[in-house]
């Protein structure tokens, strides 16, 4: 049986299933409730470094927020780059979109950020390390 809205597991009891959704999902919300507050500091902190600091650290902190957006807007995974994303999904409107912005930029941009991402998402797929870890 399958429960709650977005799960992706398998439980024998249906009341095990949701205890375990309303475990993770209050888990999650204090989580959230943590890493909101130093994700704005952070966005701030890449702001500042960006003029002021050093390239690394401020290109390092783009990358995590990056990752963030793709994982939470695209719907994609959170160990990849919208633009390999994009790469993989290249026939969708906005993967389209995402390619025109950044050939723009950088020709190729996509296509080689996914040439570059692609074994790491391979790898974690086939190890299962997408898979919840709230048990």
């Amino acid at each position: 049986m399958v429960a709650g809205a977005g799960s992706e597991f398998f439980c024998n009891h249906e009341i095990k299933c949701k205890e375990l959704n309303v475990k993770e999902r209050l888990a999650g919300f204090l989580l959230m409730c943590a890493i909101v507050p130093m994700a704005i500091a952070g966005y701030l902190l890449i702001v500042f470094v960006g003029f002021a600091g050093k390239p690394a650290r401020a290109r390092a902190g783009v990358r995590a927020l990056d990752h963030f957006v793709n994982a939470t807007v695209f719907n994609g995974y959170a160990w990849e780059s919208i633009s390999s994303h994009a790469w993989r999904m290249r026939e969708k409107r906005w993967a389209k979109f995402v390619i025109k912005v950044t050939d723009y930029v950088q020709k190729g941009h996509c296509q080689r950020a996914n040439k570059r991402e692609q074994a790491l998402v391979d790898f974690v797929l086939e190890r299962g390390l997408e898979k919840r870890t709230i048990h």
